[in-house]
């Protein structure tokens, strides 16, 4: 049984991580700016948290030695991937503090249940049906084609999902996907995406970011943007209101990120959820007075949360490892980071990653200003000289 800690853990004290990727090396930074020392359990002796953690245990996530290890050195223990095992979260749940917990963490893995939690939480989804047998994929009605076949377990960044136009594409589809679970859902006439990070303590005090508008380029977040009058003020309340919501239902200790679809009816249907910071929150760390990593850190050590105020507009540009291989070239070469440091505003955030791949996420710029117009004027001259495309 996982319990709360009974009073704050204090800096000076050791937070622990399972994963070491990008996510977990700036929550990683943000402990230790607050006084506090880390630990991160990892497989790769590469790994970008494990690079600058004071401990790096590099074992397997179901390790029973290795996460015995993580509980004797942490005082209470979080992770920065949804994928992380739960019977690792159970065991280690069994003598430490463990946010967000394995039941949450185990809604998000499965499509599915997710989709059950949404509507449980009154939150609207695009129609959908499960799929995980024979008889259940012969009865999808006509109404859920064109859809998107998605499969119920380890998707993300587009991985796992098919667009499938006709019940023989879709046959085909589930066929391809091994006929694991999967999950259909209608395609919905979209006018944008956005999403919401919330963070809740283990008091039930619950705090959020401001809504971000986000812009994906073939299944992987390109920009956020987060500025007044990104949405409609009522339609971004909406969104804040559906993300409090699910956290509340789950009883969610921790960062959570909700995505939401934006119909051209300008109505609102939730995507998905991810137990963790998330890459849309990412320019928190610089347009914020506190990013959604302190927040994990609080919510995590059982600290007050306080609602963060973001103190400029800001645009983030995700950077890919295609960047590195401009023009078709074979081999990477580093871009022109000068160029973009150049520019007013730019905050460069590169993760530590050894090698360079397409598609693989390496870092981030957000760009801070006065106002929208210099803040974008800015992202775009970045975009230029990167080759990326505008937005």
């Amino acid at each position: 049984m996982n319990h709360p800690p009974k009073r704050p853990i204090l800096p000076g004290q050791t937070l622990g991580v399972m994963g070491g990727g990008q996510l977990g090396r700036m929550f990683v930074h943000a402990a230790q700016r607050m006084g506090y020392f880390t630990a991160v359990l990892d497989p790769d002796a590469a790994s970008p948290a494990g690079l600058v953690s004071h401990t790096h245990i590099r074992t397997d996530y179901l390790d029973a030695q290795g996460l015995a290890e993580l509980a004797r050195v942490s005082a209470a223990i979080t992770t920065e991937f949804e994928n992380v095992p739960a019977q690792a979260l159970a065991q280690l749940a069994a003598t430490r503090p463990v946010a967000p917990g394995g039941d949450a963490v185990a809604v998000a893995q499965d499509r599915a249940r997710e989709k059950a939690h949404f509507t449980r939480c009154g939150v609207p989804c695009a129609p959908n049906a499960v799929i995980e047998t024979p008889a259940q994929l012969a009865a999808v009605g006509n109404d859920l084609l064109p859809g998107i076949l998605k499969t119920a377990r380890l998707g993300y960044d587009g991985k796992g999902q098919v667009r499938v136009a006709t019940r023989e594409a879709l046959a085909q589809a589930w066929n391809d996907l091994r006929q694991v679970p999967c999950v259909l859902e209608k395609m919905l006439p979209l006018a944008a995406e956005c999403s919401v990070v919330v963070a809740r303590g283990a008091d039930g005090q619950m705090v959020h970011l401001p809504v971000q508008l986000n812009l994906h380029r073939e299944g992987i977040l390109a920009v956020t943007e987060v500025h007044q009058g990104v949405l409609p003020p009522a339609r971004a309340q909406q969104a804040i209101e559906a993300t409090r919501s699910i956290a509340q239902g789950l009883g969610y200790v921790g960062v959570l990120c909700v995505e939401f679809f934006i119909l051209q009816d300008g109505s609102l249907v939730v995507n998905e959820m991810a137990p963790r910071p998330h890459n849309s929150g990412h320019w928190s760390l610089d347009a914020c007075d506190v990013s959604q990593f302190e927040l994990q850190v609080r919510a995590l050590a059982g600290l007050p949360l306080v609602q963060p105020r973001a103190h400029s507009p800001a645009i983030m540009l995700n950077l890919l490892g295609d960047l590195w291989f401009r023009e078709g070239a074979k081999t990477a070469s580093e871009p022109d980071w000068a160029a973009v440091l150049a520019l007013s505003g730019a905050h460069l955030h590169l993760y530590g990653k050894t090698e360079a791949r397409p598609g693989r996420k390496m870092g981030h710029l957000t760009f801070t200003g006065p106002d929208v117009a210099a803040v974008r004027a800015n992202a775009l001259a970045a975009c230029d000289v990167l080759g990326l495309a505008p937005f």
